[in-house]
C-alpha cells in the first residue's frame, strides 16, 4: 500500500480541494450519486424529444478490449452448459443455458469507488483493507448504487477540436471540457453524468487492441476539480485507461482514478462506445439526453459490466 509520502504534493493539494468525505454522512457509500435526486431525474426525462435510443456498450466477446496488460482481467469466455436439453423427459420443453467467465471491468463498465485506494484508504476515509479476498469490498461495492439514471451530457472533445480522434498523447484539460461544453450548448450541472469522447475507441474497432490502451488520450489530473465544481454525479469515456496514459506527471500512475474514486467518491466508466452518439448529437445539434446506466449488482465487487443507453 503506498504511503502518503510516495505521492507528490500537487496530488495532495488537489485531493484536499475535491474531497467529499463526510459530505453525505459518515455512513455514505455512493458518493456523488447522491446528487442524482428525484428532481434531477424528472428534469432528465424532459430531455427526451424523439425517443431515439442509442446503445453505448461494446459487445461482450472473447476477442474483446483486454490485451493481457492487467493480469486476470480476461475478456468474456462464453460456454454453453446445456443445449436443447429435455430436462423433464423426452418430448418436453428443451432448455439451453450459458455460463461466462470474465473480468468485471473487461469491457464497457463502471469502476466502483473501491476500485482503487491510496495511502491505505478508500472513499469516505475507510480502510483499504476492508476489501478482502473472499468478501470483496465491505463498503462501497458496486451493488450499493442500485440505480444510475440521470441527465447525460456528451462532451465531444474530439469534435470540438475538429478532429475525428485525439492524438495518443493528448491530456484532456478543463479548458478542453469548456470548449466541448460550448459545442454542446448546455451547461453541465449538479447530478449530470458526463460522457467525454476522445475517439480513441476507434483504435480498438480497427483491430489494434494494444494501440487502444497505450498510448492513450484521457483525462488530465486537472479535470477532477472541473467535475467537482459542477457537482457531476459520474463520468465515463471511450478509452481503456480513462486518464491520459502514460501519465502526464512522471511516475504518478492513476492519479485521476484516485482523485475521482477515493477523494471525490465519483464513479468512472471506461470503454464506452460513443461514436454513434457523437454522430447523432452533431446531426440534431443537442448533446443532452436521458441516460440509463444500471450497474449489475455484484455484491462486494469493485466494478461491473454495464449496457448504457442514451435516449434523445
Amino acid at each position: 500500500m503506498p504511503s502518503p509520502s510516495s505521492l507528490p504534493p500537487e496530488f495532495h493539494d488537489i485531493a484536499k480541494r475535491v474531497n467529499n468525505w463526510g459530505r453525505w454522512g459518515a455512513d455514505d457509500e455512493i458518493g456523488t450519486l447522491n446528487l442524482i435526486t428525484d428532481e434531477v431525474v424528472r428534469e432528465a426525462a424532459a430531455e427526451i424529444r424523439t425517443g431515439h435510443r442509442i446503445p453505448l456498450a461494446l459487445p461482450l466477446k472473447e476477442d474483446g478490449v483486454q490485451s493481457g496488460m492487467i493480469p486476470g482481467r480476461v475478456n468474456p469466455l462464453h460456454t454453453m452448459v446445456q443445449i436443447n436439453q429435455e430436462i423433464f423427459g423426452p418430448g418436453t420443453v428443451a432448455c439451453s443455458d450459458d455460463a461466462v467467465t470474465m473480468g468485471l471491468q473487461a469491457a464497457t463498465h463502471w469502476d466502483a469507488l473501491t476500485h482503487v485506494s491510496h495511502s491505505g484508504k478508500v472513499y469516505n476515509g475507510r480502510l483499504a483493507d476492508s476489501i478482502t479476498a473472499h468478501g470483496g469490498a465491505e463498503f462501497s461495492g458496486i451493488d450499493k448504487p442500485r440505480h444510475i439514471i440521470s441527465r447525460g451530457v456528451l462532451l465531444d472533445v474530439a469534435r470540438a477540436k475538429g478532429l475525428d480522434r485525439l492524438p495518443g498523447d493528448h491530456a484532456v484539460t478543463p479548458e478542453d471540457l469548456d470548449e466541448a461544453e460550448e459545442l454542446a450548448g448546455t451547461k453541465v450541472g449538479s447530478g449530470d453524468i458526463v460522457l467525454v469522447r476522445t475517439g480513441q475507441i476507434q483504435v480498438y474497432l480497427a483491430g489494434d487492441k494494444h494501440g487502444y490502451g497505450y498510448p492513450s488520450p484521457g483525462l488530465s489530473v486537472r479535470t477532477p476539480e472541473w467535475f467537482h465544481a459542477r457537482d457531476v454525479a459520474a463520468v465515463a469515456n471511450d478509452t481503456l485507461t480513462f486518464e491520459i496514459f502514460p501519465p502526464e506527471i512522471e511516475n504518478l500512475w492513476l492519479p485521476v482514478h484516485a482523485l475521482d474514486l477515493v477523494e471525490m467518491g465519483m464513479l468512472q466508466g471506461q470503454n464506452w462506445y460513443l461514436e454513434e452518439l457523437s454522430t447523432v448529437c452533431a446531426q440534431e445539434g443537442r448533446y443532452a439526453f436521458l441516460l440509463s446506466a444500471m450497474p449489475e449488482p455484484f455484491v462486494g465487487a469493485t466494478g461491473t459490466p454495464v449496457a448504457p443507453v442514451a435516449v434523445l
